[in-house]
């Protein structure tokens, strides 16, 4: 397998470290070596952060350049929107339609671009935006978009649901798991 790059993009305290193991672990688990960045960015005080995910036969570094990437998974999007220069020419972003204003625009200095959706369209990104959010929510709790994300994001993957399952059952702590395995199961069917 030629090595394949995914980007966890979003805020802080959204739960994008426990996306990326899962990502990671249901690759591990498939035989791919992995390597999974550390989270970048102010993601203790709600600013934006970024997880790489990289695997293949080999892979050497867990960093990814420009261009690169396979998938951005976005928690919000004015994220997937600043991070697509690292997209490459036919990828894929699957994103959450939420829209978390950043600093500037809670003081007022920049507005909230009103047609994120519209302008990815139009400059040709493949983007499948859906409603991580009130999918989590139905599930159980709000939290639980990061999983609702991993769910949508399990349709572009060759893997079985069991397979997924065994990952989410290694990386989630056992009482949130029920919860955890309905926002993934509804992300899937989102």
């Amino acid at each position: 397998m030629k090595s394949m790059n995914i980007m966890i993009v979003g805020v802080g305290g959204q739960g994008s470290l426990l996306a990326s193991k899962v990502l990671g672990r249901i690759l591990m688990n498939a035989g791919y070596d992995v390597k999974v960045s550390e989270v970048h960015g102010m993601s203790q005080r709600g600013g934006s952060v970024v997880t790489f995910v990289r695997c293949g036969d080999s892979v050497a570094s867990p960093v990814i350049d420009r261009g690169q990437a396979d998938y951005i998974v976005s928690f919000e999007l004015l994220e997937a929107a600043r991070w697509l220069p690292w997209l490459r020419k036919g990828g894929k972003v699957v994103s959450n339609s939420q829209q978390i204003d950043p600093m500037p625009v809670i003081t007022g200095a920049k507005d909230y671009p009103s047609d994120l959706a519209e302008q990815m369209a139009a400059a040709g990104v493949d983007a499948d935006i859906f409603d991580a959010f009130s999918v989590a929510e139905s599930a159980g709790s709000s939290k639980a978009v990061n999983i609702a994300l991993m769910g949508h994001l399990s349709k572009y993957f060759p893997f079985s649901d069991d397979d997924w399952q065994r990952a989410l059952s290694e990386c989630v702590p056992p009482k949130f798991l029920e919860l955890n395995k309905r926002a993934f199961a509804l992300g899937r069917e989102a």
